[in-house]
């Protein structure tokens, strides 16, 4: 075996071993996600959301994608210049899919906390009388993220009677919207 093979099968094999202990480590909860490290550089390739262009996972995918489109297309390229620029994108196709991956599991991500700010502009209905022109408190139901909530609500306009619709204009509080017929 030549050297341009020694090396495919070198960044493969080694490449593929680290990849599948950097899978067992994450799905166990291991992975390096939660460490943290000092860097007092100037600029970084840092693309949002914990994602960084230049990370070991990142240089694990290249190397792995690399060796294996060197080992599969040797004997389709027979030119060893043109074989290593092809399999050097394939590895950046596999950074790629690792960045679509991510970007489409960090979609997956959220959190069920209710947020008083998501209910401005929804529909509600009033549950208690809300007296006109702020002359008190009443409450109203809004349905969000599949439940149904309770919140203390005042009108600048007129009386909003039990059981009428109105939509949520403004908050006042962390407990209290604004509600307009």
């Amino acid at each position: 075996m030549d050297t341009w093979m020694q090396t495919f099968w070198v960044c493969a094999i080694g490449g593929s071993v680290i990849f599948i202990v950097q899978m067992v480590l994450t799905m166990i909860g291991m992975d390096s996600t939660d460490i943290d490290v000092d860097y007092d550089g100037a600029d970084t390739m840092d693309l949002g959301g914990s994602i960084s262009l230049f990370s070991i996972k990142n240089f694990v995918n290249f190397i792995v994608g690399f060796g294996w489109a060197g080992v599969c297309l040797a004997d389709v390229i027979e030119n060893k210049v043109i074989l290593s620029l092809v399999a050097m994108l394939v590895g950046i196709g596999f950074v790629a899919m690792f960045f679509y991956i991510r970007k489409q599991t960090r979609k997956l991500e959220h959190n069920g906390a209710f947020q008083i700010e998501d209910c401005v502009g929804k529909t509600v209905n009033v549950y208690l009388r809300i007296p006109a022109q702020k002359g008190g408190m009443g409450k109203v139901q809004v349905s969000l993220n599949g439940s149904v909530h309770e919140i203390h609500a005042m009108t600048e306009g007129d009386e909003l009677l039990s059981g009428q619709k109105a939509v949520i204009s403004s908050i006042i509080d962390n407990s209290t919207v604004m509600v307009k017929s």
